[in-house]
């Protein structure tokens, strides 16, 4: 794919062209069809972006007018910091994308924002199966050694 990549805060007007990345990040994750998020989270999701008192953005890798990628990433306080954290919650890349550094700069763009911020940290998670994921992540994060649980209601 010629042409350069640009990581950039989501504008409004991408609506249309991130939802499809969003449906794709979801569909990944088992939300789709019967199971998919109600069309209230997307649009409540999609309005915190734009609400200067929610903790919560949006960045899209952009190449000749195309978006390839999307990550959202929130800030929140902490017990043992007084800097906010940085919680990378949503990445994803077209499948034509990957392996050409979208996510490595979608990351880097988080990276560049926390450290703007004041924020000491930028964590994530993803799922064991994620082995694709996975590489990356090895190579420019480290894994912290911490289990995940969670109960749903």
């Amino acid at each position: 794919m010629p042409g350069q990549l640009t990581i950039r805060p989501v504008a409004r007007q991408d609506y249309e062209r991130w939802l499809p990345l969003w449906d794709g990040y979801n569909a990944f994750y088992g939300r789709s069809g019967e199971t998919a998020l109600a069309g209230e989270i997307t649009r409540m999701t999609w309005s915190r972006f734009f609400d200067a008192y929610e903790p919560m953005h949006a960045l899209v890798a952009e190449r000749n007018g195309n978006l390839l990628g999307l990550v959202h990433y929130l800030y929140h306080r902490s017990t043992t910091a007084i800097a906010p954290n940085c919680y990378l919650q949503d990445l994803f890349t077209l499948e034509v994308a990957r392996g050409q550094g979208v996510g490595r700069a979608l990351i880097d763009g988080v990276y560049e924002r926390a450290k703007a911020a004041g924020s000491g940290r930028v964590y994530w998670l993803t799922h064991e199966t994620n082995h694709t994921a996975m590489q990356l992540y090895d190579r420019i994060g480290e894994r912290s050694g911490f289990v995940v649980y969670r109960k749903l209601f």
